[in-house]
């Protein structure tokens, strides 16, 4: 598919401070296309590996190269687990990943858990967190180790924040573990289904198996993170596989406590936008606190002649994301009211 900027992306400008990229569920794996659970999406497991070659290529010619990509999550398809390809599948992905030549951090989804154990990935080149920065003298900004998240600033009084979905979870975890008995409660109070997958006649349709939610504990930090950045007037994107708000997305592909974290996030001024990726077909919606939610496009339901890739040009008073194929342009302003900047 040819691709065709429009003239405002295309315009140079010396107010540009610098740029990322984002790219969502590839999910590859060594199979013939298929279809999703319903059986009416194609799914391209092989060719997900060329749409990633060509947003690596991309990414490296850039005249003015990003300072990093944001890999969204599911990198990896669930069958490979089937086929006992998991890690064989994985370093076919990441051995990729290796010709890009800025620093990629790596968000994980339900397929990551479908493959792996938590243990494992927290020990597997998955684990980005090396990349984190540290805030000295504000020990309640240092994530735990119970759970997948850090934040670190690609720019000068910009914030990125990488949050964990599975925190709460029955994926990955030890089946005989007081957390895993914890979550399937927490499930199960919410999704009487004999299969726990399926969200039919639910009040409240996220409460799904391969969904997951954020633990009181990681909430708390990530109001600690956004309290430091409040106060030293940043601004903070905000990463995660699940979305967290209705409007930009189906009532399925919500975190558990979409709520919860909506609920500290609209206490502070400094998050001006969210990231994610899981429900395949996008979605975008700016909520009442100037909050810009974005749903990037799924890689693995990109046909071969189409890409699903995009790169976020952050200026002082907005960000503009620059689509590939299936993932349209958007301009996203800052909130006046909101906006300090140095």
């Amino acid at each position: 598919m040819d691709y065709k900027p429009e003239p405002e992306l295309l315009s140079e400008s010396s107010e540009r401070l610098f740029s990322f990229g984002v790219i969502a569920d590839i999910q590859y794996a060594d199979l013939e296309d298929g279809y999703n659970f319903q059986g009416n999406r194609r799914r391209y497991y092989r060719h997900s590996l060329l749409h990633l070659q060509g947003a690596i290529e991309h990414w490296n010619q850039e005249r003015s190269p990003p300072r990093c990509v944001l890999q969204l999550g599911d990198i990896i398809d669930g069958y490979n687990a089937q086929y006992k390809a998991s890690e064989k599948s994985l370093e076919r992905v990441m051995n990729t990943f290796q010709m890009l030549r800025v620093p990629v951090h790596h968000t994980w989804g339900n397929h990551e858990f479908y493959n792996f154990s938590r243990d494992y990935l927290t020990n597997s080149k998955l684990n980005t967190k090396f990349l984190e920065d540290q805030i000295a003298h504000h020990p309640e900004t240092v994530p735990s180790e119970d759970y997948y998240a850090y934040h670190f600033v690609p720019f000068p009084k910009f914030r990125f924040i990488l949050l964990d979905a599975y925190d709460m979870s029955v994926l990955g975890v030890d089946q005989s573990s007081p957390k895993y008995q914890q979550c399937l409660k927490i499930l199960r109070e919410h999704n009487p289904n004999t299969e726990l997958n399926s969200p039919q006649g639910l009040r409240e349709p996220q409460f799904v198996q391969f969904n997951g939610g954020f633990s009181p504990e990681q909430l708390n930090w990530l109001n600690a993170v956004l309290t430091f950045s409040d106060r030293n007037q940043e601004k903070v994107v905000i990463v995660s596989h699940l979305p967290i708000y209705p409007e930009a997305s189906d009532s399925v592909c919500l975190a558990w406590n979409y709520r919860d974290a909506l609920a500290v996030i609209w206490s502070h001024k400094c998050v001006v936008c969210f990231f994610a990726g899981h429900t395949h077909d996008g979605g975008y919606s700016e909520d009442p606190y100037g909050v810009h939610h974005v749903n990037i496009e799924g890689v693995i339901e990109t046909a071969p002649d189409s890409q699903a890739f995009g790169t976020v040009h952050v200026y002082p008073d907005k960000m503009m994301l620059e689509g590939r194929g299936r993932v349209p342009h958007r301009i996203m302003n800052y909130r006046k009211e909101a906006f300090h900047f140095w």
